[in-house]
């Protein structure tokens, strides 16, 4: 008993003080820091037949060096319609190479492509019809489905359920991490809301997990979206913890940052430059700090830059909540509900000189 309670208390001691570390951070992008990508881009990539962008917060590079995003068919779900999702776009012009997924989702949410260019998407919530939504589908460059880890339209914490998986991401060998929860972020969890990291290999089979709800080190507070550094290490953006977890391949908590915020989305380049999107600070939510990206260094918890929002008459601004920066510079970002209507579309490109 007496362990328990000597446990317990440090899990609740790590857990203030990490509160009590977020309300200290003053927002970095509150200073005099520099915009590398100061040419702004909105409604970037057109999609076909005048097709009206909806809400996304998926957008990645392929391994050629084009662009891929998708989008919620023209509103924020997918739900009863038929219209294409998973765009594939030229860097230079934004034109349409390729598109694919039809009818196959409910909900998109996370959005990964893989060392070979496969692609692949979190559906994230359940379709009324219960046939489609808390899943993970790969699909080849043209479309194809290769795999699928969850089971259609069943919500649950078992090697082989997931309850609205947010993120999807594989490892250089191949093995598949799912960040899995969207509702841990709530004032008022729901008693069934998952917070943790699902490990596979490379063909499916589960491998382990770890995380559950709350703020200590190695919890989460919905695990919107990772990325990895050239050193292998997993970065997972916690959003309702205000930091970014970083950890081995096996789970072993690593370090937290706090300087990025509230941070939706996360990106890594090839130089290990950190990109991380802020999509939903706001005086409730995250009070005094401004969405936007912030860009540091993965070797250290600082901001060195910073692209601000779309100004809409808010002090937080508006921002997306995808990120994915091209091998030239050029950032990209896949604007979901919040930002949507400053953005005027889906996908706006910030330009590297």
């Amino acid at each position: 008993m007496r362990t328990h309670l000597l446990l317990l208390t440090g899990v609740l001691a790590l857990g203030a003080a990490t509160a009590s570390m977020q309300t200290a951070v003053v927002d970095p992008a509150l200073g005099k820091l520099p915009n590398p990508n100061p040419k702004v881009i909105k409604n970037w990539a057109m999609l076909p037949d005048s097709r009206v962008w909806g809400s996304t917060a998926g957008v990645d590079i392929g391994p050629d060096g084009q662009v891929w995003a998708y989008d919620r068919c023209g509103v924020n779900t997918c739900e009863g319609s038929n219209l294409t999702p998973i765009f594939k776009f030229d860097k230079a012009s934004g034109k349409v190479l390729a598109s694919f997924g039809a009818g196959m989702f409910a909900f998109p949410h996370g959005l990964h492509v893989d060392r070979d260019g496969n692609v692949w998407v979190t559906d994230g919530q359940r379709s009324k019809d219960g046939t489609k939504g808390h899943q993970v589908i790969k699909f080849s460059p043209d479309g194809k489905v290769l795999l699928r880890l969850g089971k259609a339209g069943v919500a649950g914490r078992g090697p082989d359920t997931f309850n609205e998986p947010n993120d999807v991401i594989t490892a250089p060998n191949g093995d598949i991490f799912v960040s899995d929860g969207h509702s841990g972020q709530q004032d008022n969890p729901p008693p069934n809301a998952n917070a943790r990291i699902v490990k596979f290999t490379k063909d499916g089979k589960y491998v382990k997990e770890w995380g559950k709800l709350g703020s200590a080190a190695g919890e989460f507070r919905t695990p919107h979206a990772m990325a990895f550094d050239s050193r292998g290490r997993l970065f997972v953006a916690d959003r309702g913890n205000h930091r970014i977890q970083i950890f081995d391949q096996n789970g072993m908590f690593l370090a937290a940052y706090v300087q990025f915020s509230r941070v939706s989305g996360v990106f890594i380049d090839r130089k290990d430059a950190l990109y991380a999107i802020d999509s939903e600070s706001n005086p409730m939510r995250h009070p005094k700090w401004r969405t936007g990206v912030r860009i540091g260094n993965t070797q250290a918890d600082k901001v060195l830059a910073f692209i601000p929002p779309h100004e809409n008459g808010a002090f937080e601004g508006a921002a997306g909540e995808g990120v994915a920066v091209d091998f030239d510079g050029n950032v990209y970002a896949a604007e979901g509900p919040i930002s949507r209507p400053s953005a005027g579309g889906g996908i706006t490109k910030y330009l590297k000189p």
